[in-house]
């Protein structure tokens, strides 16, 4: 048995994690999995960065930033695995949510509409509408910034974009010290339940079927511990997959809302599971969050571009050959399929994919049987071609970068 300490962050998507250790997945692979809660993304970088643990329920950005040394403390961390898809949401006060509807009428599925709602009382308000993400590096400040930019709202100019940690979001926003925040479940469900707060759309809404949590672990560890790797991959593997069944949804949700993870009532976190945070009348098992089906565990070397591309626009770093292939090496699909290929499942063919391409769910390449992908949509219609990065960097508005060769 290998002793294996990850850390995480009380979300409902750090279910697989959770699922792995108390479902005996992690033990049937030989790892004695403990798992450290943790209040910010911050705290995780560092204390990982000082050796306080292996492995991480990570923000998907990050090991990117510390590639691109973009991190106060040095240290070389992979994802060989994507811990789902999906899960955050955009909530708003109900003042701010009042004043879009009059706007503009939307539905929280129909990101456009919203995001034109936003921006026509952004530029019309007496005050900067203060928005809040969770880290620096996270998939909420990158898709928020994606969405408010393809909205005609500019980020830093139209409203302010601030950080906080999840667990702190809801307060944050009750106080009055926020508009608005891009955040995991359960957190929005926290926040519409206290009142004053509504969801004004969705990460799936934005852009279907994305990324959003890793696997992040030290790739020093990773190298002297191969099979113990090996093992916590298909462990999690196992467990995302029964994480994913509808019938396991109430059980999972009983889980999470222990004090030792989550510690909400199981009924908050069960709207992310069975998709209904936004539309409780009409809850949606695909879209919202998904833990396994689509590939969601896969760790896509395009999703590491186009955070990678996103943190160029934003000006959290200069654009260049090298570092583009340092952001793509970070996701390890290498490992992912060894560790993997023993279960005889199907595994994507391909490394890399063109991102928001997939209008509908398709069959693509891969091992031991069928593998259906997407709908994997942007809401602009834009989409995201790897192999043509320069091409996408310069097409963008909000300091694009330029590359000093071509990737």
């Amino acid at each position: 048995m290998t002793d294996v300490t990850a850390a995480f962050l009380p979300l409902t998507d750090s279910a697989i994690l959770v699922a792995a250790r108390e479902c005996g997945f992690a033990e049937d692979e030989g790892i004695v999995l403990s798992l450290l809660r943790e209040t910010s993304w911050a705290n995780v970088r560092d204390r990982m960065a000082i050796g306080q643990f292996e492995a991480a329920h990570m923000l998907a950005p990050m090991p990117i930033a510390f590639a691109l040394g973009l991190t106060p403390l040095s240290l070389d961390v992979i994802a060989p695995m994507s811990l789902g898809l999906g899960g955050n949401a955009v909530t708003v006060s109900r003042w701010l949510y009042d004043l879009m509807q009059q706007a503009r009428p939307f539905e929280p599925a129909d990101a456009a509409n919203a995001g034109t709602a936003l921006r026509m009382v952004a530029r019309n308000g007496r005050r900067r509408l203060q928005l809040a993400v969770v880290h620096p590096h996270s998939g909420h400040n990158l898709e928020l910034r994606y969405w408010l930019a393809a909205s005609g709202i500019a980020p830093d100019r139209d409203v302010d974009i601030v950080f906080v940690p999840p667990p702190y979001m809801p307060d944050a926003l009750a106080s009055g010290q926020i508009d608005g925040f891009c955040v995991g479940e359960p957190w929005n469900s926290v926040a519409v339940k206290a009142g004053d707060s509504v969801v004004a759309t969705t990460k799936s809404a934005i852009w279907k079927s994305s990324p959003e949590k890793v696997l992040g672990v030290r790739a020093d560890w990773a190298e002297r511990n191969g099979e113990a790797l090996d093992g916590l991959l298909r462990a999690l593997y196992r467990a995302a997959r029964w994480c994913g069944e509808p019938e396991n949804f109430d059980a999972l949700a009983a889980l999470l809302s222990r004090d030792d993870y989550i510690g909400k009532p199981a009924g908050l976190i069960l709207r992310a599971l069975n998709g209904s945070v936004a539309a409780p009348a009409k809850p949606d098992q695909s879209g919202f969050y998904e833990p396994f089906a689509r590939a969601a565990t896969f760790p896509w070397q395009s999703h590491a571009l186009w955070f990678y591309s996103q943190m160029v626009r934003w000006g959290q770093v200069e654009h260049s050959r090298a570092r583009a292939v340092a952001a793509a090496r970070c996701f390890r699909p290498d490992l992912y399929r060894a560790a993997i290929e023993s279960l005889s499942v199907p595994i994507p063919a391909a490394n890399a994919k063109v991102e928001g391409a997939m209008i509908t769910a398709q069959p693509v390449g891969s091992t031991h049987g069928t593998l259906v992908l997407g709908p994997d949509g942007f809401f602009d219609g834009r989409t995201f071609d790897p192999d043509r990065l320069d091409a996408y960097l310069s097409e963008q508005s909000g300091n694009p970068g330029k590359a000093d060769e071509t990737v």
